[in-house]
């Protein structure tokens, strides 16, 4: 994970459409250089942030938007339901995601509350919320079949040259 410098910041701002908060880092560019996926602080303002890892890329959001718009996230929770290992490793990218943001949480009452969601928060994890997050945790370096079945599906991920959204 690199830094954030105040053009990153700015980029970032004009990705999401505000300031960001909380940003610990940069976990992955396009090639063009420009922020896909941040780190989140899992305390803002002294209150549990349970969002990790955030995806900031705004062709990524775009295509990740059009699979929930086709009911992806059902059909994924159907396959939560019905396919144990899939739900093995879903139950496990949720671990994953809690113990990576207890080791950057100083307060234990936060720690505590945030130790009782998985990734964003979800409470119940035969729910997805949204494919975002998921595809954000993968690309973060976790094993999210969610998130890898998102990637394969979008395929590319970069935008190209003569569409950079971005700049």
């Amino acid at each position: 994970m690199e830094g954030i410098c105040r053009e990153d910041l700015l980029t970032i701002k004009q990705q999401i459409g505000r300031w960001p908060k909380g940003i610990t880092g940069i976990v992955r560019r396009c090639r063009y250089g420009y922020p896909v996926l941040i780190q989140s602080c899992p305390v803002i303002d002294e209150k549990p942030f349970p969002t990790l890892y955030w995806l900031t890329c705004p062709y990524l959001v775009k295509a990740v938007s059009r699979l929930e718009s086709q009911g992806w996230i059902h059909k994924l929770e159907e396959r939560i339901a019905c396919d144990l290992v899939f739900k093995e490793r879903y139950l496990n990218a949720h671990k994953v995601i809690r113990e990576r943001r207890a080791r950057l949480i100083n307060d234990e009452n936060i720690r505590e509350k945030l130790d009782k969601v998985g990734s964003g928060g979800i409470k119940d994890l035969k729910r997805v919320k949204c494919l975002h997050l998921h595809l954000s945790d993968y690309l973060a370096g976790v094993d999210n079949p969610i998130g890898e079945a998102v990637l394969r599906e979008i395929g590319t991920i970069e935008c190209e040259p003569n569409e950079i959204m971005c700049k």
